[in-house]
């Protein structure tokens, strides 16, 4: 059976169908939300769904109709907490993956389990909630949306995205009177990369295969969608080291914004992503140090994952250095960073200024 909801609560904003063209059906005036969440050792977090429900019987993630004005990560959030009394504050985002038929979309937010915690059933949504190791999520009957999507979300659980910064170099690669206040330049570029791992960055920007394959999102609607988008369609939250060296070691972090952009996540699930390191001698040194360090440590390429098992592969541009430096470029090259030029994150700091 499936149907619209029963009545569980005074109907919401977005509770209403979406048809589109070709007669297919969509839950949410305003798209729809689902959240994904990730523990390394548990595996992912699976509802049940309660049999009146669309596609009732199969198995998906927690989520629902977005409400006017909110934004997809704070759906989700709501839709899970509501549903899977899923806690926000044991949440760390990792990335959205974006459906988007032009007439409504859905966005499937993965996160990563902060710290363990078990899921209870807040309404008459679902049967069962279930932590599900990611090997068995496959012999699940599940929503034929979430059956599709789930090869692409899977390929990505291991995900982690580290971009370090050569600060001296992007500050100095634009002539704007840097060099008369190093620190306060330095400090300046740390203001407007904290807005940026706030708002994350278009995961197109961190792949290099050719565009194929699945968009790798949820569409809860009266037909699977089929269309494969080119590339990740989505954002990302990278974490964000920068190195800071001479008269510029004493940059801070800024304080914590005290507004919120409508699309960018709670502060406190980008806690921790923005860091800064004060270069004791050489920051090139510093740098490819801090490259060592990450690619040698457990689930990086290469490294060995918990208990001896396979770590996670990682999505290509995994490790990325911001640079013009070419013998930096070439030592931390050698260790398997990726490098980007300082144009490629001023042309993101500049889009996210002119949004």
């Amino acid at each position: 059976m499936t149907g619209v909801p029963p009545r569980l609560h005074p109907r919401d904003s977005g509770d209403a169908w979406v048809e589109g063209p070709d007669g297919r059906r969509f839950w949410g005036r305003y798209g729809a939300a689902g959240l994904l969440v990730h523990d390394d050792k548990a595996g992912v977090l699976l509802q049940h769904r309660a049999e009146w429900s669309h596609f009732g019987g199969t198995w998906g993630l927690p989520g629902g109709a977005r409400h006017a004005g909110e934004s997809a990560v704070d759906g989700a959030i709501r839709e899970a907490g509501e549903e899977a009394g899923v806690p926000a504050d044991a949440l760390e985002i990792a990335f959205t993956s974006t459906l988007d038929l032009g007439y409504w979309s859905y966005v499937t937010v993965v996160m990563r389990a902060a710290r363990p915690f078990e899921p209870a059933i807040g309404d008459a949504e679902s049967l069962e909630l279930r932590w599900v190791p990611v090997d068995e999520v496959e012999t699940l009957p599940l929503h034929p949306g979430f059956e599709s999507a789930w090869p692409e979300l899977r390929s990505r659980l291991g995900e982690r995205i580290r971009v370090v910064v050569d600060a001296a170099n992007v500050v100095g690669s634009r002539p704007d009177g840097w060099w008369r206040d190093r620190l306060g330049a330095n400090e300046a570029l740390l203001v407007r990369l904290a807005e940026l791992a706030r708002r994350g960055i278009a995961s197109a920007e961190f792949s290099r295969a050719e565009a194929s394959g699945t968009s790798g999102d949820f569409a809860p609607s009266s037909s699977p969608a089929t269309s494969a988008p080119a590339g990740p369609i989505g954002r990302s939250w990278p974490s964000i080291t920068v190195i800071v060296e001479g008269k510029a070691r004493e940059a801070e972090l800024p304080a914590a914004s005290t507004t919120r952009t409508p699309d960018a996540p709670d502060d406190g699930l980008v806690a921790g992503l923005l860091s800064v390191v004060p270069a004791e001698g050489s920051g090139d040194d510093t740098i490819v140090a801090t490259i060592a360090g990450m690619l040698a440590a457990p689930g990086a390429a290469g490294a060995p994952g918990a208990a001896g098992s396979p770590a996670p592969v990682p999505a290509p541009a995994s490790t990325i250095v911001v640079t013009a430096d070419r013998e930096l470029a070439t030592r931390v090259g050698a260790l398997g960073a990726d490098v980007r030029g300082p144009g490629w994150l001023l042309a993101l700091l500049d889009d996210l200024a002119a949004a």
